[in-house]
């Protein structure tokens, strides 16, 4: 495992499509928080930067009481900003790869570990199965490996998780979102993962159900 890098997990926003009053990070997940599913996963990491914004008091008093050495980033312009304005603000002095986590996000246990043990840039798609996906482009190079060249509402063979691993000093800071952070980056080799977004009630019912099944769809 490497032990240069930073992991940042956003969690700032309203989560207003999901239309039940809570951050997705504390919505609970077969009878646990969605963040505390997360840091179980990340147990072996020790620099965790989780940002926050709305209900920051109720997302830090639920990270603190399962480990209480993350370090928590305020984002106080949550409403204007997206995941990329509080990826940002978490970059300063982050190690040599910074790995950008969505706090409303679901991975495969064994490919969170795949990604967090390799030591190259990727980004990770999955097969679209959200409501409103953000797609990937991608194509196939001489030596017979995927890269992403894209994103893409219309477009794309794979849904963007908002999962990736990158050099920190290849990082300009933005306010959009992650995608866009690295659109400048790309092509970056795609790796294809299994995860549940929860983004709307459909997502959400989809999660329960994947973490029910022992992340079997």
């Amino acid at each position: 495992m490497s032990v240069s890098k930073t992991i940042v997990i956003s969690c700032a926003g309203m989560g207003t499509r999901l239309g039940i009053g809570t951050t997705k990070a504390l919505v609970s997940v077969d009878g646990k928080p969605l963040i505390i599913r997360q840091l179980e996963l990340l147990k072996d990491y020790d620099d965790i930067r989780v940002v926050v914004g709305y209900q920051m008091e109720k997302v830090i008093e639920t990270v603190r009481a399962y480990r209480n050495d993350v370090l928590f980033v305020f984002n106080h312009n949550y409403r204007n900003t997206g995941t990329g304005g509080s990826f940002s603000l978490a970059m300063k002095h982050a190690r040599e790869f910074i790995v950008p986590l969505d706090g409303d996000l679901l991975v495969h246990p064994d490919d969170l570990r795949m990604i967090l043990e390799s030591d190259g840039e990727c980004v990770c798609g999955a097969e679209p199965g959200t409501d409103n996906p953000m797609l990937m482009t991608t194509e196939l190079s001489g030596d017979g490996k995927l890269y992403a060249t894209g994103f893409s509402r219309e477009r794309g063979e794979y849904e963007w998780t908002g999962l990736a691993q990158v050099r920190t000093s290849r990082l300009k800071p933005g306010q959009t979102h992650v995608c866009d952070m690295l659109e400048g980056l790309l092509p970056l080799p795609m790796i294809k993962i299994r995860t549940k977004e929860i983004d709307t009630m459909n997502d959400y019912r989809r999660a329960v159900e994947w973490i029910h099944n022992n992340y079997q769809d």
